[in-house]
């Protein structure tokens, strides 16, 4: 098995929130800039892991290999949108070991849970983007422990992640990014 290497990607508001309270991403945390750095992100990546709501409401019109987490595959299975995984039956070391064989760059861009259960698996980078003086009330958090008042940046150093250097990618909005390793 090849090394493989974990990225994680979210853009996010003041208040540490992926989506509103319905899970839907809102207009705010919408940046063409930001888009376009995660798009050639995505573009460099191997395989792109999600949950099974971002899977069904982002087509996969660029065909790119995706491993969908679902409580409701049996376990790992290859269907044809991809390989579907329910962590709670297969570990992750079997999976990517089956869905990359080889290794290589794993990008994670959620939702929640996703990032939650990564947390736990190992980022060895975190692309944080924030749509700074935005606020999405009641909305969903990055991490379940934004919940508990830790803020993200909390949450990743306390996985010994480090922040890199700040960078604006949109200075109307504005949106920055801080690349966490």
């Amino acid at each position: 098995m090849g090394a493989v290497e974990i990225h994680g990607y979210a853009i996010i508001s003041d208040d540490d929130r992926i989506a509103d309270a319905a899970g839907r991403m809102p207009d705010i945390l919408r940046n063409d800039a930001d888009w376009a750095y995660f798009q050639q992100e995505l573009d460099a990546a191997d395989l792109t892991v999600l949950g099974r709501a971002g899977h069904q409401a982002n087509p996969n019109s660029k065909g790119r290999l995706r491993l969908v987490l679902s409580s409701s595959s049996t376990g790992l299975e290859r269907r044809p949108d991809g390989w579907w995984w329910n962590p709670d039956l297969v570990p992750w070391t079997d999976a990517i070991r089956a869905v990359l064989p080889d290794g290589g760059r794993v990008a994670v861009p959620g939702g929640r849970r996703v990032f939650d259960l990564f947390l736990e698996i190992g980022y060895d980078a975190f692309h944080l983007s924030r749509a700074e003086g935005t606020h999405v009330p009641g909305g969903v958090p990055l991490f379940s422990q934004c919940d508990e008042g830790l803020s993200a940046e909390q949450v990743l150093s306390a996985r010994s992640l480090k922040a890199g250097e700040r960078r604006v990618l949109d200075i109307r909005v504005p949106v920055t990014l801080t690349i966490w390793r």
